[in-house]
């Protein structure tokens, strides 16, 4: 029998007590202070993770600064959020292994993946499998992932990838709207998915009120993932107070 690693065994632990609320900072967009600095108040406002990664620019010694920030500033998790084979860092915990399902191009299938599979191996961070689905209208990640972005009004069609990943043996599904996306995932498509799946659900994109973050997992999300709204933020005070807001949305 498969045995679950440390951060993944974290995350289903805290999933049978509460709704988990995870930032993700782009070390493109963040300073190494900055990223610090934000995870010790994400820390102390009740946040479960941190994740790092983005589309562009985040690699090498960029990204790896900005992991060593992340852990000597909390002690929070730190899971890598690659958009390709060069977001690997040996320096965080564990690194969501995932496959752009409703990707034109092999490579953000399996391509990058083989890649950077032995990286991973040799820095011992801890893999957790999970598929991933770009849902209209993508953003960004969309556009570097060459996606075929999955209709906001059809959840059908989101929740047959989403089953065909748990099916190919993936333990997680993130349904993503895109960094800074207009709108987050619809509250309809997250009930359906999660009707058919019996893996952890990740929600994630446009997601910047409390009311949004609370419709989201009263849908059906296990785990919102907020971002840019917290980088945005203006000052570190507003940053806060905008990490309150969101982790009252998800925790209740």
């Amino acid at each position: 029998m498969l045995k679950l690693g440390k951060i993944e065994t974290y995350i289903h632990e805290k999933l049978e007590k509460e709704k988990l609320h995870f930032v993700l900072l782009d070390p493109d967009d963040v300073s190494p202070e900055l990223a610090g600095e934000l995870a010790r108040m994400s820390e102390e406002v009740g946040v479960d993770a941190i994740m790092v990664g983005g589309s562009t620019g985040a690699e090498g010694e960029v990204l790896d600064s900005v992991v060593r920030a992340i852990k000597e500033s909390s002690n929070l998790p730190v899971i890598l959020f690659p958009g390709s084979h060069g977001g690997i860092s040996k320096y965080a915990d564990a690194i969501f292994f995932m496959s752009l399902l409703n990707s034109r191009n092999p490579f953000f299938i399996t391509g990058a993946q083989a890649l950077g599979a032995f990286q991973v191996k040799r820095y011992g961070i801890e893999p957790i499998p999970m598929a991933y689905l770009i849902i209209e209208p993508g953003e960004t990640v969309g556009w570097v992932g060459d996606a075929k972005p999955i209709p906001r009004h059809k959840p059908k069609i989101a929740a047959a990838y989403a089953l065909a990943g748990q099916y190919l043996g993936m333990r997680l599904v993130y349904l993503e709207a895109g960094s800074g996306a207009p709108q987050p995932v619809p509250p309809e498509m997250i009930g359906l998915v999660k009707h058919v799946i019996d893996v952890p659900l990740i929600v994630g994109g446009g997601i910047r009120t409390e009311e949004q973050a609370r419709t989201a997992v009263k849908a059906g999300a296990d785990i919102i993932v907020t971002g840019t709204a917290v980088e945005k933020a203006g000052s570190v005070e507003k940053a806060r107070k905008k990490l309150e807001e969101l982790n009252r949305g998800v925790k209740g």
